[in-house]
């Protein structure tokens, strides 16, 4: 019940972002979700793809230092207050938290969170014990369908 998210460093200066996504489009490879973080001198790109084997394969031979990290993919209703009962529901079981970034589906109603756990099974366990599933690869991408 995890997803592949790709992790890249950037060059901070105009253009590396453009490079970079260019690159997965010429590839054929469709963002679903994409988080950057930056320095002074370089940012790290988090991304989420239809197809993270190809993506990793490309952007490696073509020079990115990149890895991949098990991350959770949590779709909750869209109203105000369920980002903070998701976040309770973590915090209050001693999962810690590292980054979070969202992301947009075609399913309606909802909000759709991209978090990364210090322990993705015991997040997992609370999040299906509270009524949540966190999405794998083949759900991820029945969202987009």
């Amino acid at each position: 019940m995890t997803v592949k998210q790709i992790s890249a460093f950037l060059e901070n200066k105009p253009g590396s972002l453009a490079s970079f996504t260019t690159i997965l489009q010429n590839s054929g490879i469709d963002l679903r979700a994409l988080s950057l973080a930056e320095t002074e001198d370089f940012g790290i790109v988090r991304i989420i793809v239809n197809d993270p084997e190809k993506a990793i394969l490309i952007l490696k031979q073509e020079g990115y230092v990149c890895s991949v990290t098990r991350v959770l993919a949590v779709v909750f209703e869209d109203k105000p207050g369920a980002l903070v009962n998701v976040l309770n529901l973590l915090g209050g079981n001693d999962i810690n938290l590292e980054y979070s970034y969202a992301f947009l589906a075609k399913k309606e109603n909802c909000a759709c969170m991209i978090f990364r756990v210090a322990d993705n099974e015991a997040a997992i366990k609370v999040l299906t014990d509270n009524g949540l599933k966190p999405l794998c690869q083949e759900d991820l991408e029945s969202m987009f369908s």
